[in-house]
């Protein structure tokens, strides 16, 4: 346990910022998986549905830090490359 007040509020912010990071990095992957069920299921129609709450969450995820920007960019060049090719 940390004895100094810095490091107790460090602690604090700590384990804050990982709750926010967590809850988005779990929205990111479930609406990922969503997407490839859909396709892997010939529903190309609710994939690309999917698309915009994809982009969503991976824009949000890169503006608050989560993840990095060219990281967000990858995933939703790949998303969209996997569900036009359904299509």
């Amino acid at each position: 346990m940390p004895i100094k007040n810095a490091a107790k509020k460090a602690l604090r912010q700590n384990i804050k910022r990982e709750k926010i990071n967590t809850g988005y990095e779990r929205k990111i992957k479930d609406l990922i998986k969503k997407a490839r069920s859909f396709v892997a299921q010939k529903k190309a129609k609710e994939a690309k549905n999917l698309l915009s709450d994809i982009y969503q969450v991976l824009d949000k995820a890169a503006k608050v830090g989560t993840i990095k920007k060219n990281n967000a960019s990858r995933r939703k060049s790949r998303i969209t490359r996997l569900i036009a090719k359904s299509l």
